[in-house]
């Protein structure tokens, strides 16, 4: 049996997980990260439960000190991000930089474990022929959180167990029914854990970035009305904007030189195809030519064909080009791109960049 250390939030899906790999015999460590203060299952509350259910199966548990990797990593990617007119995706950085990197590091140099294990609806594998490891949509797919994982290296996918990929979210609830869980019942975190803690995005950006008042504009540069920041805009965002119009209005840009938030008709809002940059070719090597998949722009969007283009930046590092099989809605910088091989093999992802980046 192997020694594992279970990331706990605090929630139904990493208790059961615990519980699971308790049960199979493995010594399993239970294992928070401190990311910040206040309400949340990833902070004083989720602690709380995280230990009363290590203290119910009977196994060590272990708090680390994360918050000022999770300030550096999370709080100023975001900040920064928004500030620049783009909507950065903190769920899959975070994983990368600071729920599978520190948290692996410190697992295996500081508890000795041959494994870390989380809640995540999500597969992993391993290719008989490659050698490589492979990662694979969950069963679940109405809970399938592979297109947060896309940017998880060999090495991490190689040390990381998801306990849950094989069940459903009913499942994991009757199973911690069955087991007597205390967190069960417990309700399932609707929103990111920054928005848990603040109450909204805005209320947590208005914390770090002042007001800076500008227009809003039509595509000619008509004003037709004012903001009071960029970052509290998003493409493809249609309410709030607070201006009567014939026709509905939707965000098609933000011009940070300008300091102006621009709307359009919603035809206006489709893009025929995008470009990624920060790729990461997780269940694949990086491909030598142009590859068909399929393409999830947002968490809940539905994955949609496309060729994907591999390139590469001035840096270097890899780049991609995305040429959707038909034109996409709301296609957001800063937002993850995640393509799929019919199966639901995660071939590999990427961040939006801005449209003149195309």
């Amino acid at each position: 049996m192997s020694k594992i250390v279970v990331g706990l939030s605090g929630g139904v899906d990493s208790s059961v997980a615990a519980a699971t790999l308790h049960n199979q015999g493995h010594e399993v460590t239970g294992l928070t990260l401190w990311l910040m203060k206040g309400k949340g299952q990833c902070c004083s509350e989720g602690m709380t439960d995280a230990a009363k259910l290590c203290e119910d199966l009977g196994i060590d548990y272990k708090v680390v000190d994360s918050r000022e990797v999770f300030e550096r990593n999370i709080v100023n990617y975001l900040v920064e991000g928004y500030a620049q007119g783009v909507t950065p995706l903190p769920c899959s950085q975070c994983n990368s930089t600071v729920k599978f990197g520190p948290m692996l590091s410190y697992a295996i140099d500081e508890l000795g474990a041959d494994y870390i294990a989380t809640g995540h609806y999500a597969r992993i594998t391993q290719n008989a022929e490659t050698g490589r490891y492979e990662l694979r949509r969950a069963v679940d797919r109405n809970k399938d959180q592979s297109y947060f994982l896309y940017d998880l290296s060999q090495a991490q996918l190689a040390a990381t167990q998801f306990p849950l990929g094989e069940k459903t979210k009913p499942q994991t609830r009757e199973m911690a029914a069955s087991l007597g869980l205390h967190t069960a019942d417990k309700p399932e975190s609707q929103d990111l854990c920054l928005v848990e803690q603040h109450g909204s995005m805005k209320t947590f950006l208005d914390k770090y970035l002042a007001p800076k008042p500008g227009d809003i504009v039509d595509p000619a540069g008509k004003i037709l009305g004012q903001h009071d920041g960029i970052h509290h805009y998003t493409i493809g965002q249609r309410k709030g904007l607070g201006i009567a119009a014939p026709n509905p209005l939707y965000v098609i840009g933000l011009d940070v030189g300008r300091n102006q938030v621009v709307v359009g008709e919603r035809d206006s809002v489709t893009a025929p195809s995008c470009t990624a940059h920060r790729v990461n070719w997780v269940s694949i090597a990086p491909p030598a030519g142009p590859i068909s998949a399929e393409v999830q722009i947002r968490y809940r969007a539905a994955a949609v064909g496309a060729t994907i283009v591999p390139g590469h930046s001035a840096d270097g590092t890899d780049r991609v080009k995305i040429i959707f099989d038909e034109p996409q809605f709301g296609v957001t910088p800063g937002q993850a791109a995640v393509w799929y091989e019919r199966g639901g093999r995660v071939l590999g992802g990427g961040i939006i960049e801005p449209i003149h980046s195309a």
